[in-house]
C-alpha cells in the first residue's frame, strides 16, 4: 500500500493557494485553506445573492422586451444570465454554508435553525422560481423561447436547491459539546485528522478509515496561523467534519476506561501500602 501523505495545518494555513506536488509514490499532497471567519463569508454569500437576483430581474426584463441587447439573440442573453444567476446563487450558498460551520446557530428553535441554515435553498428559490412563472404566463414570447427558457431556469433551480441545501449542518450546541468532550489535552495526539471530502474526524492517525485517502490533514491547537487560538476539534469542524470517527470514538473510549481502571487500582494500592 502506498504511504499516506499528511499534510499539516499549520502549512496548509500558511499557503494562500491550494497547491499539489506529486509524492515519490505519485500521489498528490493538497495544502487545505485556512478557514477564516464566519462574516467576511457571509458578507460574501450576500453580494454574491444580491448579484444573482439581478441577474434574474435582467433575464425577465430581457424577456419581456422591456430592455435590448444589440448585438445579442435574447435568448441566448437570457440563458447566459440564468447561468450567471446560478453560479452566483450556488458560490453564495457554499460561503454561507461553511460560515455556518465557523459560526453554527443554536438549534433551540428548530424552525429558525433549518431556516438559517437552509437560507441559500430559500435564496435560490427566489432566484429561478419567479422568473418561470412570469415566463410561463408571458403570452408574448414564442412557443420555442418559452420551452427553451423554462427548462434551463428549472434544471438550474434543482441544481441549485441540491447544491445550497445543507445536507450536513451543525447546531452551536453540537460544536460547543464536541470541543468540551475532545479537548487538546485528553486526545490521545493532540491532533484531529480528516480528509478533504469527509464528513468526519479522526482521533488516529493509523484510523482504518483513511487507509483509501491519499491526503489526510492534521491540525492541533496553535499550527493554524490566525486560527492559532482554535482547538483542533474546532478546526476540523470548521473544515466540515461535524462528528468524530465511530471507530476512533469507540477507541478512545476503551483506551479512556482503562485509564481509569488503571488509575483506580493504582489508587487501592497506594492505600494498602
Amino acid at each position: 500500500m502506498a504511504e499516506k501523505k499528511t499534510v499539516s495545518a499549520a502549512e496548509s494555513t500558511r499557503r494562500k493557494k491550494t497547491t499539489a506536488a506529486p509524492s515519490e509514490a505519485g500521489k498528490t499532497t493538497v495544502a487545505a485553506k485556512p478557514t477564516g471567519g464566519a462574516t467576511g463569508k457571509r458578507v460574501g454569500a450576500i453580494i454574491l445573492w444580491v448579484l444573482a437576483i439581478a441577474c434574474e430581474v435582467l433575464a425577465i426584463l430581457l424577456l419581456f422586451g422591456k430592455i435590448e441587447i444589440g448585438f445579442m439573440n435574447t435568448l441566448v442573453a437570457v440563458v447566459i444570465l440564468l447561468v450567471l444567476d446560478l453560479i452566483f446563487v450556488v458560490a453564495g450558498s457554499l460561503l454561507w454554508k461553511q460560515a455556518n460551520h465557523i459560526d453554527p446557530a443554536s438549534e433551540k428553535n428548530k424552525t429558525l435553525f433549518w431556516l438559517w441554515n437552509n437560507l441559500g435553498l430559500i435564496v435560490t428559490i427566489a432566484a429561478f422560481l419567479p422568473f418561470i412563472i412570469l415566463t410561463l404566463s408571458n403570452k408574448k414570447a414564442d412557443k420555442k423561447t418559452k420551452v427553451i427558457a423554462v427548462a434551463v431556469a428549472a434544471v438550474a433551480l434543482i441544481i441549485g436547491g441540491l447544491c445550497s441545501y445543507d445536507w450536513n449542518p451543525i447546531s452551536a450546541e453540537e460544536k460547543a459539546a464536541q470541543e468540551g468532550l475532545y479537548t487538546d489535552e485528553v486526545l490521545p495526539e493532540a491532533t484531529v485528522y480528516f480528509t478533504k471530502f469527509g464528513s468526519k474526524y479522526h482521533l488516529y492517525k493509523e484510523c482504518q478509515h483513511l487507509n483509501n485517502s491519499d491526503t489526510v490533514y492534521d491540525a492541533a491547537k496553535g499550527q493554524t496561523g490566525d486560527d492559532a487560538s482554535k482547538s483542533c476539534v474546532e478546526i476540523a469542524i470548521n473544515n466540515g467534519c461535524n462528528d468524530v470517527c465511530k471507530t476512533c470514538k469507540n477507541k478512545f473510549e476503551k483506551e479512556l476506561e482503562a485509564k481509569k481502571g488503571s488509575d483506580e487500582k493504582k489508587e487501592e494500592e497506594n492505600k494498602t501500602e
